[in-house]
């Protein structure tokens, strides 16, 4: 019993009569006749009674009325199948760091999903470091963030820049400077985001090839929250320029000279799983085309 003997099988009873089925679904009649014998075959039982007029048994009004929802719910599964297949629906899950994920991705996916409604994305947000381990369990699908560390089996296309900039109350002694170095910085307190932060890796990098005493820091585990610390007078703090739109009331942006601290972006995926296949392809391309409109390297 197939979808095709099923639908043959509706066609008659709509039609009334096994001739008008075949002209209808460009069918030989006996190919017609054929179907239902085997379908009655396979049934055990006979669905129609032949005669002047095409009547259904008991069993035939029974299996026609639940065959009416089958072939849908049939057709509905192979095209859910086909859009699978293309790239056009599935389950996504995708790791982001922050600020991505809160100032670029949130828009990114509004337009994603308007283009293609069947696919279903959920997000998790975390550090590069914990989102490369996500893609290895398999627990993710892709993620955007900095590149991960090195010996990892993993993918890494660099698609931007996440570009750095000094933040401080506009008080603070600092704010008369225009042109601040790393050992401007020495005297002042730090904000800085968690130990195992890319972007606190390459600031801590940045700030020992300068020398003197060791930085006054204060630890805050949100790179989205620095901004706010900064706001309150807690100290100056190296932050996402995208944060800044608008800066906080009562604070000014500077640059830091010298060896910056701007950090390469782009897609991660697993090794195996690149190049990246059906609606993970629709995003991976989606987001290199968006992502990329931005590119400084």
């Amino acid at each position: 019993m197939d979808l095709k003997t099923i639908k043959t099988f509706q066609t008659i009873v709509s039609s009334g009569s096994f001739n008008r089925a075949a002209e209808e679904l460009n069918y030989a009649q006996s190919t017609v006749t054929m179907q239902m014998q085997r379908l009655e075959s396979d049934l055990g039982c006979q669905l129609l009674e032949r005669g002047k007029q095409i009547c259904l048994t008991e069993a035939g009004r029974l299996f026609y009325e639940e065959s009416l929802h089958i072939v849908k719910d049939m057709e509905r599964l192979q095209s859910r199948l086909v859009d699978l297949k293309i790239g056009e629906a599935g389950n996504l899950r995708i790791g982001v760091t922050d600020p991505t994920a809160s100032y670029r991705l949130p828009q990114l996916l509004s337009s994603f999903m308007t283009q293609f409604p069947k696919v279903k994305v959920s997000v998790e947000i975390a550090g590069t470091a914990a989102l490369s381990e996500l893609l290895l369990r398999g627990e993710i699908d892709m993620a955007v963030c900095s590149a991960p560390e090195l010996g990892k089996e993993l993918y890494f296309e660099p698609l931007f820049t996440e570009e750095f900039v000094l933040l401080m109350p506009e008080e603070h002694r600092l704010a008369s400077k225009e042109n601040i170095t790393p050992e401007d910085l020495q005297d002042h307190r730090l904000l800085i985001t968690a130990a195992n932060c890319p972007y606190r890796k390459k600031l801590e990098s940045v700030l020992q090839e300068s020398g003197g005493a060791p930085f006054d820091t204060m630890e805050i585990g949100s790179m989205s929250a620095l901004k706010y610390f900064v706001e309150s007078g807690l100290g100056v703090a190296l932050v996402p320029e995208i944060v800044l739109n608008p800066a906080p009331a009562g604070t000014v942006v500077r640059k830091l000279e010298g060896k910056v601290i701007d950090m390469t972006c782009g897609i991660l995926c697993k090794l195996s799983d690149y190049p990246l296949k059906l609606a993970s392809s629709r995003l991976y391309h989606f987001l290199k085309q968006e992502l990329s409109a931005t590119r400084i390297f």
